[in-house]
């Protein structure tokens, strides 16, 4: 059976949240879809962005609980991504309120141990063991292409002055580009979906402590974001947390 958690917070520093989260289980347990979505922190309604995309993407995941035999995981993903981004970027075009809005989003469909991701920007997803935690998701950024390249290290990039400029987000473009990601998942594996608030501040050796630390998902997902603002949560931070 899947259990998951999930919490958001404002933080320290900023006014507003502009992140947004979702999920669910579905049936007996064995199924279960979540999304987490940030808004571009520098342009207009960010979180309006972040919202519309969650409602967007939820519409699509609540049709797993009619679908009979294994879901099309990687098609309702991408056609979940997909439509978000259709609807944020025509609420960007029509509302004068709302011009240069944008947001990231990654979201997964877990089912058994079939893991499906799809990501666009910097927001994370991780698969977390008892001997260590590993990244799913490549960030759309500016330092992940330096990384990439070899002209900057991960420790370097933590600490770039541009570590917050993303390259490719929902609802700036008439078309986007999401990323896919399929795996098997070992029993008693985690799976963390997070905003660039909690791995600004935490590291992902912090993070597998504290999963590790053990705890139901609600326990852990608190203490994730705890530890964010005893760093200072300069930013909104997101967590939902899988166990299965």
């Amino acid at each position: 059976m899947i259990s998951v958690w999930g919490m958001t917070d404002r933080g320290i520093v900023r006014r507003e949240n502009q992140d947004s989260c979702a999920y669910e289980v579905i049936g007996d347990g064995g199924l279960a879809w979540g999304v987490v979505c940030d808004g571009m922190g520098g342009a207009k309604a960010g979180d309006i962005a972040s919202q519309m995309a969650v409602a967007t993407f939820r519409g699509h995941l609540e049709q797993l609980e009619d679908i009979e035999g294994p879901p099309p995981a990687a098609q309702l993903l991408l056609a979940a991504a997909e439509d978000a981004n259709r609807v944020v970027y025509l609420k960007s075009e029509t509302d004068d309120d709302c011009i240069g809005m944008g947001t990231t989003l990654v979201g997964l469909i877990l089912q058994d141990r079939q893991l499906c991701v799809v990501n666009v920007g910097d927001s994370r997803a991780y698969r977390i063991s008892q001997d260590a935690i590993r990244r799913i998701t490549r960030d759309h950024s500016v330092v992940e292409d330096l990384v990439a390249k070899g002209d900057l290290t991960p420790e370097q990039a933590r600490n770039h002055p541009q570590k917050n400029l993303i390259t490719r987000a929902l609802g700036t473009s008439r078309k986007v580009k999401a990323d896919l990601f399929q795996e098997t998942l070992e029993e008693g594996d985690w799976v963390l979906l997070c905003s660039d608030g909690l791995i600004n501040e935490v590291t992902d050796q912090e993070i597998h402590q504290e999963v590790l630390a053990g705890g139901t998902p609600q326990e852990i997902c608190q203490r994730l974001v705890t530890r964010t603002l005893d760093s200072g949560a300069p930013d909104n931070v997101t967590v939902v947390l899988f166990q299965q």
